[in-house]
């Protein structure tokens, strides 16, 4: 098996959160193409087959522009944090209707002692919450076997980084999955240490939880009026 990351990779982005500047990217960019970029797109190249097993309609896109891995660029034209760098690499393996439509995706992010993978739906505008929100209201037992699985649960949590603190409204207090609805975002998630993202079984340790997070992902698109 073969590895992606190293120390090397954790030791570019911690640099880089401490010298977050383009004069130190530019004189460690051979590092950063070496240790971070290229690996990430190979083990993008390598998810392919997996994610087409699972789903004909999400792809896990290697082209440098336009594909899966995010920019490593900030765009910091609204923020009040004007550092050009994110600390952090990620890869979106996305919907081949996102374009058109709000769509999850699958997601695997790089970041020393802070790396996760996940899938879902995060920050979707007003329109795409209340969607959600009225298929889970109206589908409930499917949201249960989708989003309460226990070997679900047993490995991933719920993002609750933005909740409402009363239910949306238009919806009862007393629906079973009331605390689902409050969420403004719908995304399981779990860390992964430094040591499995530098190690031997990373590619087998996401391929199988993109199985985990499949049925969730399938409930979304099922929402979304998208082909799983």
């Amino acid at each position: 098996m073969s590895t992606y990351f190293s120390d090397a990779s954790f030791r570019f982005l911690r640099g880089l959160a401490r010298h977050n500047e383009k004069a130190w990217f530019e004189a460690h960019r051979a590092d950063y193409e070496a240790h971070v970029r290229q690996p990430f797109l190979r083990l993008i190249t390598d998810l392919q087959p997996g994610l087409a097993r699972i789903s004909t309609h999400f792809r896990s896109d290697p082209r440098t522009v336009g594909g899966s891995l995010f920019r490593i660029h900030r765009d910091a034209r609204f923020s009040n944090d004007k550092s050009p760098y994110k600390s952090w690499q990620g890869a979106r393996l996305f919907h081949e209707r996102r374009r058109e439509v709000a769509a999850p995706s699958f997601y695997v992010h790089l970041q020393p002692g802070e790396s996760f993978v996940g899938a879902g739906l995060w920050h979707p505008e007003t329109h795409t919450q209340r969607k959600v929100r009225q298929f889970i209201f109206d589908n409930p037992g499917a949201w249960k076997k989708a989003a309460h699985d226990p070997k679900l649960r047993r490995r991933f949590a719920l993002d609750d980084s933005e909740v409402l603190s009363r239910a949306p409204r238009g919806f009862p207090a007393g629906f079973e999955f009331v605390d689902d609805l409050k969420h403004r975002n719908w995304a399981f998630l779990r860390p992964l240490d430094d040591a499995t993202m530098a190690g031997p079984r990373l590619r087998a340790t996401v391929e199988a939880d993109l199985v985990t997070l499949a049925p969730f992902v399938d409930y979304l698109c099922a929402a979304l009026d998208l082909e799983f």
